[in-house]
């Protein structure tokens, strides 16, 4: 196995044709076996994989080379994801565009070599794989939550939270899913998961998926400022899965698939366990 074929099947499983802007092969590498695989994988990690003997080294939030510094441009794959819930595609990318240019310019002044150098040190393979593996999430929970409630018109954002423990991320994580616009008992309406394209599309971007119809959004995470401006919108719920568990059902997607190729995956910085406790 080498890098490029596990870049591979992180595309064929997210359903893509090319690898996004935020991921990529930082450090080549072939004859692999056994990986470290963490939601953040940094210089500290890449010297526990050494300690560990493992061949290469997985990221999923791209905190290095060019998927760091050009996260912001998959943004643009929110617009995709705004029309499919009703958002004009117009009103879409320019309710996208504030956000978008503002992570542009704090991407603009990181040191996004170096963690990269580390690796290249240490002559470690290193890849970073985030927007295949959010797909993978966001298909999957929204799949689990239109089962689920596909027979409760009337189901509450209890119904919601409810359905969403159902899956182990959620159930083993210690940040459960928490309601933060909104209350228990209220409607959910059209629920609809967004977890990909990159980081979250800002308030504008809430209120375009509110006014075209949606009842409650399902993020990974939303910051304060936004959560502040859609209670100040009053026209929309938001359950805020957690960060960690969401990330988790789409890496361990990626990793189940790795292990039928035969390969060892060690997870660590922040991978949520997919099998439900006892």
């Amino acid at each position: 196995m080498n890098t490029k074929r596990l870049m591979e099947i992180a595309l064929e499983l997210a359903g893509l044709d090319e690898i996004p802007e935020d991921s990529g092969i930082i450090v080549e590498g072939d004859g692999i076996k056994r990986i470290l695989f963490g939601v953040d994988m940094e210089t500290s990690e890449l010297l526990l994989a050494k300690h560990l003997d493992v061949d290469c080294v997985i990221t999923h939030h791209p905190k290095s080379g060019d998927p760091q510094i050009n996260l912001y441009q998959v943004m643009s794959n929110q617009i995709k994801r705004m029309v499919v819930a009703g958002v004009p595609i117009n009103k879409a990318q320019k309710a996208l565009k504030k956000q978008q240019d503002k992570i542009e310019r704090a991407l603009h002044s990181s040191n996004y070599d170096r963690v990269a150098s580390a690796a290249r040190l240490l002559n470690m393979p290193f890849v970073a794989i985030h927007t295949p593996c959010d797909i993978l999430a966001e298909t999957t929970v929204q799949n689990h939550l239109d089962e689920r409630l596909k027979n409760k018109p009337e189901a509450t954002l209890q119904d919601v939270v409810d359905a969403l423990m159902e899956l182990p991320e959620y159930q083993n994580t210690r940040a459960k899913p928490k309601i933060r616009v909104g209350s228990k008992d209220d409607y959910a309406g059209k629920v609809f998961v967004t977890m990909a394209g990159g980081t979250g599309g800002g308030p504008d971007v809430a209120k375009a998926y509110f006014e075209a119809g949606i009842g409650t959004l399902v993020v990974m995470h939303m910051k304060e400022e936004v959560l502040n401006a859609v209670r100040e919108q009053n026209i929309g719920n938001v359950i805020v899965a957690g960060h960690m568990a969401s990330d988790s059902v789409g890496i361990n997607k990626l990793i189940e698939r790795y292990e039928k190729e035969g390969l060892e995956v060690i997870r660590c910085s922040g991978i949520v366990e997919p099998t439900i406790k006892s």
